[in-house]
């Protein structure tokens, strides 16, 4: 493809048109990689014109992503993606490591043997990604969500589906540092130890080991952002 060649990929997958996905999946996914960072401006003709698509879509997209409270309406600047302050950020991993943490608990009593396995297969995976964040967040994303299938508790998935949405604000993922990516890996494999011995307490002592080391990490990261900004 001629434009590709021109192009680098990051730079064709914001321009190329939409084929199969909607302004909201394409403004979702830019959110949360961080292509769309907070505070950034949503503007209908713009966004239009990159993703190939009349301002309807668009405007339906923005709506939808501030009921989500990923985007915020400023009187001057009209939708912005919204920012965390210090302590909203605090009480987002707060939450985080008490939903998922029971969800160790709950697993440790309830995963099949099959989703352990599956467990290990992706964190084996995640093992051999080190130096690609991209996918070694999409596996991150599928580890999490399958040991909380594993939890068989329906509340405490829908609970944890608004945390991961608010999540996305923050951008890219706290597994960019290579050194976190490995700290990950092994951490993943202490859970999942502690699942296949059902043993519920260690299981969920794990998890908030694993949380709090990403709260640690993403710390750091925002230190760095804030630096470069004052620079």
């Amino acid at each position: 493809m001629k434009t590709k060649s021109k192009l680098s990929i990051a730079a064709y997958e914001e321009t190329r048109p939409l084929q199969g996905e909607t302004a909201y999946d394409r403004l979702r996914d830019e959110i949360r990689s961080g292509r769309l960072r907070p505070g950034a401006r949503l503007t209908e003709t713009e966004i239009a014109e990159r993703l190939s698509v009349s301002r309807t879509p668009v405007r339906e997209a923005i709506r939808r992503l501030e009921s989500e409270g990923l985007v915020d309406h400023q009187a001057r600047a009209g939708a912005v993606v919204r920012k965390l302050d210090y302590s909203e950020i605090m009480e987002l991993y707060e939450m985080r490591a008490v939903l998922e943490s029971t969800a160790a608990r709950l697993a440790a009593r309830a995963a099949s043997e099959v989703e352990i396995r599956d467990l290990r297969d992706i964190n084996a995976q995640m093992g051999v990604s080190e130096g690609d964040p991209q996918a070694l967040a999409r596996l991150n994303r599928q580890f999490h969500q399958s040991l909380l299938h594993a939890s068989r508790n329906r509340f405490l998935l829908k609970s944890m589906g608004s945390v991961d949405t608010t999540m996305m604000i923050l951008g890219p993922t706290s597994l960019e540092s290579p050194d976190r990516a490995r700290e990950a890996v092994a951490e993943h494999d202490e859970i999942i130890a502690a699942l296949a011995a059902r043993d519920e307490a260690t299981a969920e002592a794990a998890m908030r080991r694993h949380m709090e080391g990403a709260q640690s990490e993403r710390l750091r990261m925002l230190r760095r952002d804030d630096d470069g900004e004052q620079a």
